[in-house]
């Protein structure tokens, strides 16, 4: 059922469901900072970017970094969920962050249309750098990376192209 070769949903809806599964944080980032409940619609999102990695043209190396993210923020977010303490779990969240700037930079600027390849890596460069400035920097300026990642995935829904055409499925 669930192959290489069989699309079960289209790109577009991929790059739509992370979308719709992040907007509830960033909005709670603004009215309710810190929310415990913000992190289930956080791991969903986390979760639907697999579809994403899985889809899009990246090296095996890039590929893995951004399921290093996705595994990293996800145990963030059930170690939020069960109470650990923001020293334990910050850090967790931007070692994740970083590998997430890898993937996201390294994805959009094998991307075909330009809007991708810049926003995405600007997005995923804010995510990466920030993490190393983290210790002196405000955590407020880590924000508009959010925002530039839900534009990335808007430009993804409205026109990613595959570096490569999609094989032929065996089945077909």
């Amino acid at each position: 059922m669930f192959t290489a070769d069989r699309q079960l949903l289209s790109f577009r809806t991929l790059a739509i469901m992370p979308t719709l599964f992040f907007l509830p944080p960033i909005v709670s980032f603004a009215v309710d900072p810190g929310a415990v409940w913000a992190e289930y619609p956080g791991i969903l999102f986390h979760l639907s970017i697999l579809f994403l990695i899985s889809r899009m043209d990246a090296p095996q190396w890039a590929r893995a970094a951004g399921t290093g993210w996705v595994i990293l923020d996800v145990l963030t977010g059930v170690l939020v969920i069960h109470g650990l303490p923001t020293e334990i779990t910050w850090p967790v969240r931007l070692a994740a962050h970083l590998l997430a700037g890898i993937w996201i930079v390294t994805a959009s600027l094998i991307a075909r249309w330009r809007p991708i390849q810049v926003v995405g890596t600007l997005a995923g460069s804010w995510l990466a750098l920030y993490t190393l400035g983290s210790a002196v920097l405000p955590q407020p300026l880590l924000g508009p990376a959010s925002i530039l990642t839900i534009v990335w995935l808007g430009l993804l829904a409205a026109g990613y192209e595959p570096a490569q055409a999609p094989r032929p499925s065996a089945t077909a």
